[in-house]
């Protein structure tokens, strides 16, 4: 799993969650939908504090804490449980998802290779954790997150992709609440 790994489970953490075989799943709003309400349930529950965050068509970079006695770690865990288990739920259930077939079999064929899944694999394991101990790395993941959908070419100006924190950062205003930190 790469070797990166959470020491200081309250600390300021840039963090990269990425759908194996990196299949475009959230090209489809419904399912980036999932994760904004599961991150939100987790502010009001498990003591997450978002500072920036992007959904991309296949990843989402995220800057985030929690608060004691929560545990970043357990946080995560939760989260990736509940939004793959519902994303796959979702993609199952659903009558006009044209890329049903082929990604729920990316799916089984993944959870093959990860003993602890019998089913699924949605959420490749790492999550590529990085400590954010000083202003200039969180600057500098910050710029990085923002600018995701600009260097996609999904959008011109960061705060016009709707799942970014870039819009909390320059208009106030976003689909996430996030702590915007004064630059």
């Amino acid at each position: 799993m790469g070797g990166y790994k959470i020491v200081n489970q309250n600390a300021v953490h840039f963090l990269t969650f990425t759908v194996v075989g990196w299949v475009d799943v959230f090209a489809r709003k419904q399912y980036k939908e999932i994760i904004t309400e599961s991150l939100s349930h987790c502010q009001k529950h498990k003591g997450l504090i978002v500072y920036a965050y992007v959904i991309m068509s296949n990843h989402m970079h995220i800057i985030a804490e929690v608060k004691a006695p929560y545990a970043l770690s357990d946080t995560i865990r939760d989260f990736k449980k509940y939004t793959s288990k519902e994303i796959i739920k979702q993609i199952i259930e659903s009558s006009t998802e044209s890329r049903q077939e082929w990604m729920i079999r990316l799916f089984k064929y993944y959870a093959k290779y990860n003993k602890n899944n019998t089913n699924y694999q949605f959420w490749k394991r790492d999550n590529h954790p990085i400590e954010l101990s000083s202003p200039k790395w969180f600057l500098q993941k910050l710029d990085y997150i923002h600018l995701n959908p600009v260097r996609a070419g999904i959008v011109n100006q960061t705060e016009d992709y709707i799942y970014s924190s870039a819009s909390n950062y320059i208009t106030g205003d976003g689909v996430l609440l996030v702590k915007v930190v004064d630059l």
